[in-house]
């Protein structure tokens, strides 16, 4: 009987999608609802399973984990791409790793969540509700403002289009900028440094590679007017935290939306905590009932096939 671990199902939601009865007589599942505390926890708790069901950039699939991992034949991860797994490595040992369909139209209107949130004061008003308060302080329109968007690709442009609908101006950047895709939702392309002077949101909707790695940091915060927001959906190592920290505690920019974080989960008493105009989610750009349906589904059809020695979804 195959051994299945599931990580990093916070929610408890894969026996609610998964009828593991259904499966009992074939697979022995066990679900970790919560992260390991380590690479070395990791090892030991996961040293017996034959399989992995994991969560994109959640629990990272280093070589060091994966050589103390002696049973390991399959890893199903959400998406068709984990840069937390060593994929070197596993293929080297022979281990077969697939991915799933993912919804991007999650991370853009969880974006504009974020967005709303600082532009109309959501988390200082909610709070004082709570405490019995009425109407503390003024927000700010988004008709007029300009939005200036890092990464015009899936994501990027749905937000674009979004920013069009509510009135705004919609510059744009990236290294390698789809001047089409600009022309056709009439976004203006910039230089980086144009679009962070200019801009009252910039938003950033990259992949997290060498060249986006502190793509933000006390030089482009320098540059950036006093009054705009910042908003990331994409990676945390995006943003230099330090800088970041450093341009919040002197008021170099208004406010900051935040789904990532360079270490996650958040700890408790990291500093970003503790800004009042720091809007925090704890990633949650894919967490939808709809996307983890298809996680878990497309997962037990990627096993399924893989032990007919025809995998599906198979990552290179």
């Amino acid at each position: 009987m195959l051994k299945i671990a599931i990580l990093d199902d916070y929610q408890d939601i894969f026996r609610q999608l998964v009828e593991i009865d259904k499966y009992k007589e074939k697979y022995n599942f066990k679900i970790f609802n919560n992260p390991f505390e380590d690479e070395k926890e990791a090892a030991v708790e996961l040293e017996d399973f034959d399989v992995l069901f994991i969560m994109r950039e959640r629990t990272p699939i280093t070589k060091t984990l994966l050589q103390n991992l002696p049973k390991l034949k399959y890893i199903m991860t959400s998406g068709m791409r984990n840069k937390s797994i060593d994929l070197i490595t596993a293929k080297s040992r022979g281990i077969i790793i697939c991915g799933t369909d993912i919804n991007s139209n999650p991370a853009a209107e969880l974006t504009w969540t974020l967005i709303l949130g600082l532009y109309r004061n959501l988390k200082q008003e909610i709070d004082n509700m709570f405490q019995g308060y009425w109407q503390t302080s003024i927000g700010y329109e988004l008709k007029g403002k300009r939005i200036g968007i890092i990464g015009l690709g899936k994501i990027g442009c749905q937000v674009a289009k979004v920013a069009k609908a509510f009135g705004m101006e919609v510059s744009a950047w990236s290294e390698n900028l789809n001047l089409s895709n600009a022309n056709d939702l009439g976004v203006l392309p910039m230089t980086k440094e144009d679009l962070l002077k200019t801009s009252d949101i910039i938003s950033i909707h990259v992949l997290l590679g060498d060249r986006y790695k502190n793509l933000i940091t006390k030089k482009e915060f320098d540059i950036m007017k006093k009054t705009s927001i910042l908003i990331n959906t994409s990676r945390g190592f995006i943003i230099n935290e330090k800088d970041l920290i450093d341009a919040l505690d002197k008021e170099k920019i208004a406010g900051v939306g935040l789904d990532v974080y360079d270490k996650e989960p958040l700890p408790q008493d990291h500093r970003l905590r503790f800004f009042p105009n720091a809007l925090l989610l704890p990633h949650l750009g894919y967490v939808t009932a709809e996307n983890f349906s298809k996680f878990y589904v497309q997962m037990m059809e990627n096993l399924e096939s893989c032990l007919n020695n025809k995998p599906i979804r198979e990552l290179n």
